[in-house]
C-alpha cells in the first residue's frame, strides 16, 4: 500500500508542472478570467490530491517501520533470553542495551524513511522522461552533473559506513560505563572515586563527540557537494533553456515546466545522499544486531530431548563428571549419587568448584566430560523448561527485582495465594522483618534490593525458591549473610520442606550442613571426603579440621 501511495503522490506531483505549462501557453494567446479559474482550480485539485496521498504514503510506510521495530525489538529481547550464562559473562550489559536502542532505531530508519525516499526518488524519475519529451538536448545538458554526483556519493558513503560503526561502538562503551557506575555507585563513593570516574566518562564522551563531528563533516560535504552540482545543472538549464525560448525553439510554458521538473528531481538527488547515509548506518547497525541474533545458545534443548516428560522425581547422579571453564579445569572425575528426598551438603575451600558442581544440575553449564543424570536420564535429554521448572535455586549472588517484596517472592509462580506467600516467608524467616515495614509485603525494592540488608535479600530469595515447591532445592551458600541464630531458625523451617524433596546445601559453615544425610568435601575440584557429620569428624581429615576451627571461633566469640 505504501508503494502504491508513493506512486500516486508522484503522479499528481508530475501533473502540476504540465498544467502550469498549458496554462502559461494558453494565457499568452488568450487571457481571461475563465481560463485563469480553470487552471487555478486544476492546480488546487491536484495539490489537494497530492497532499492526501503524501500523508497516506508517510503514514503507511512510517507506521510499518514502527511495527517492524516493535517486532525486531521483541525478537531481539526474546533471543537474549535464550542465550546461556557464558554469553553474558563475555558481553557487557551496556553494549547490549546500546544494540537494543540506538542500533534498532538506525535499522528502523532504513525500513521507514530510507525506503520511502528511495521509492520516492525512483518514481520521481518519471520526470526525466517528460523532460526528454519536452527537449532532449536540454535534458542531456541538465544531467551532466549527475555522474559526478554518483561518484561523490559513492566515495563519501563508504566513509560514512565506517564512521557510523565507530560511533555505535563508542556509544556502547559509554552506555556500559554509565551502567557500571550506577550499579557500583556505593563502591565509587566509598573509595572517593567520583572525580576519577567523571574524568574517565568525559574522555569517553569526548571521543563520542569527535566521532560524531567527523560524521557531521562527511554529511555536510556530501550535502554541499550535491547542492553545488544541482545548482550547476540549474544554471545550465537557465542559460541554454532561456536561449531556446528566445529562438522560439521552446515555448515559455515548456521552459517553465522543464525547470519545474528539474526542481522536482533536485530534492530526490539531495535526499539520495541522506538515504545512502541512512542505509550505511542501518547496515552497520544491522551487522551489530546480527552479531547477537546469530549467536546460538551454548545450552539448548537437544533434538533427542524428551518432549513428553513434564515432571521429574529428583534422583541425581554424577557419573565421571569433569568440567572446565575454557582451559581451566574446575571439576575432575566426580562420581556421586543423591537419592530422591535426600539432603546433600557440599563444603570446601573457596574456589574448589562447589558452585560449578551444582550449576551442572539446572544446566547453567554442561559437563565437559561424563554425564549428569536425573531419574536415570541425562539432563541434556530433559527439556530445559521442565528441568528448571522443577528446581528451586538460590545462587550465591542474590538478585532481587525492582518490584514489591510480594512479587519477588512469587516470581515465576502463577496464581499464588496470600497464605502461600506468608508460609514461604515464615520458612525463610523474612516474614517478621517484612511485617515491620510500613507497606509490609507491598514494599517496593530499589535496584537489586538495595534498600534491604544482605541477610534480608538472601531470606527473600530463599522464600522465592521455597514457594515453587520444587522437586530439587539448591541453596548455594545462601545463609552466609545471616547470623547463626537466624540460620538455625531457617534450617528448622526448611526441615519439613527438605524432607519431601531432594536438597543440596552449599556452605562454609559446618552448623548449616551437619544434619545432612551425606556431606562431601571438595578440594581442587575433587571429592576428597564423604560421609555423615559424625563419620567425617571421626575421620579426622579436612572436614574435622574445619569443624574444630569453627568450634574454636565460636568459643572465642562467647568468651
Amino acid at each position: 500500500m505504501g508503494c502504491l501511495f508513493v506512486a500516486l503522490t508522484n503522479c499528481f506531483s508530475l501533473l502540476s508542472p504540465w498544467i502550469l505549462k498549458n496554462a502559461i501557453d494558453e494565457i499568452r494567446l488568450n487571457i481571461s478570467s475563465e481560463i485563469l479559474l480553470k487552471y487555478a482550480g486544476l492546480i488546487l485539485a491536484v495539490a489537494i490530491a497530492e497532499a492526501v496521498f503524501r500523508f497516506l504514503m508517510r503514514y503507511t510506510i512510517i507506521s510499518a517501520s514502527r511495527k517492524i521495530e516493535y517486532d525486531l525489538r521483541n525478537d531481539f529481547f526474546a533471543h537474549l533470553q535464550t542465550l546461556s550464562q557464558s554469553f553474558y559473562n563475555r558481553n557487557k550489559t551496556g553494549d547490549l542495551m546500546a544494540r537494543a536502542t540506538n542500533d534498532l532505531e538506525a535499522v528502523r530508519q532504513v525500513v521507514g524513511p530510507a525506503v520511502m525516499y528511495s521509492l520516492n526518488t525512483l518514481v520521481s524519475m518519471a520526470a526525466f522522461g517528460i523532460m526528454v519529451n519536452i527537449n532532449l538536448k536540454l535534458t542531456l545538458l541538465a544531467i551532466l552533473p549527475f555522474p559526478i554526483m554518483a561518484f561523490v556519493v559513492h566515495r563519501i558513503a563508504r566513509k560514512l559506513n565506517k564512521a557510523h560503526l565507530e560511533i555505535q561502538t563508542q556509544y556502547a562503551a559509554i552506555t556500559s560505563k554509565v551502567q557500571e557506575n550506577f550499579s557500583g555507585i556505593r563502591i565509587i563513593k566509598a573509595y572517593v572515586q567520583e572525580l576519577g570516574e567523571i574524568k574517565v566518562f568525559k574522555g569517553l564522551n569526548r571521543d563520542f563527540i569527535d566521532k560524531n563531528l567527523s560524521m557531521v563533516k562527511l554529511r555536510g560535504l556530501m550535502m554541499a557537494s550535491m547542492g553545488i552540482l544541482v545548482g550547476i545543472g540549474s544554471l545550465i538549464v537557465l542559460w541554454f533553456g532561456g536561449s531556446e525560448v528566445i529562438r522560439n525553439n521552446l515555448t515559455l510554458g515548456e521552459f517553465v515546466a522543464f525547470f519545474a521538473y528539474l526542481s522536482m528531481l533536485t530534492w530526490p538527488m539531495i535526499a539520495l545522499g541522506w538515504v545512502i547515509n541512512l542505509f550505511q548506518q542501518g547496515n552497520a547497525s544491522m551487522r551489530r544486531l546480527n552479531g547477537i541474533l546469530n549467536t546460538k545458545p551454548d545450552i539448548d534443548d537437544l533434538e533427542k530431548a524428551d518432549d513428553v516428560l513434564q515432571n521429574i522425581e529428583g534422583e541425581i547422579e554424577f557419573h565421571a563428571v569433569s568440567f572446565a571453564y575454557k582451559d581451566v579445569t574446575v571439576l575432575k572425575d566426580i562420581n556421586l549419587k543423591i537419592k530422591k528426598g535426600m539432603t546433600l551438603a557440599i563444603v570446601g575451600p573457596t574456589g574448589c568448584g562447589k558452585s560449578s558442581l551444582i550449576n551442572l544440575i539446572p544446566r547453567m553449564f554442561d559437563a565437559t566430560e561424563g554425564e549428569v543424570l536425573i531419574d536415570g536420564k541425562n539432563v541434556q535429554e530433559i527439556p530445559l523448561q521442565v528441568l528448571r521448572k522443577n528446581i528451586g535455586y538460590v545462587p550465591q549472588d542474590t538478585f532481587l527485582f525492582s518490584e514489591t517484596i510480594r512479587n519477588n517472592i512469587a516470581f515465576g509462580v502463577n496464581a499464588v495465594g496470600e497464605d502461600e506467600i506468608f508460609e514461604a516467608a515464615e520458612v525463610s524467616q523474612i516474614r517478621k522483618d517484612v511485617l515491620d515495614f510500613p507497606k509490609q509485603f507491598e514494599t517496593l525494592l530499589g535496584e537489586r534490593g538495595i534498600n534491604i540488608s544482605g541477610g534480608q535479600k538472601q531470606r527473600t530469595a530463599i522464600a522465592r525458591a521455597v514457594i515453587r515447591k520444587p522437586k530439587i532445592l539448591i541453596l548455594d551458600d545462601s545463609l552466609s549473610a545471616v547470623d547463626t541464630y537466624t540460620e538455625e531458625a531457617i534450617l528448622q523451617g526448611l526441615k519439613k520442606i527438605m524432607a519431601e524433596r531432594t536438597s543440596i546445601i552449599v556452605s562454609h559453615r559446618v552448623s548449616a550442613v551437619k544434619e545432612a544425610e551425606l556431606i562431601i568435601y571438595l578440594k581442587d575440584g575433587e571429592i576428597v571426603e564423604r560421609g555423615t557429620h559424625d563419620e567425617l569428624v571421626a575421620l579426622g581429615g579436612h572436614y574435622a579440621e574445619l569443624f574444630e576451627k569453627q568450634l574454636l571461633e565460636e568459643a572465642l566469640e562467647t568468651y
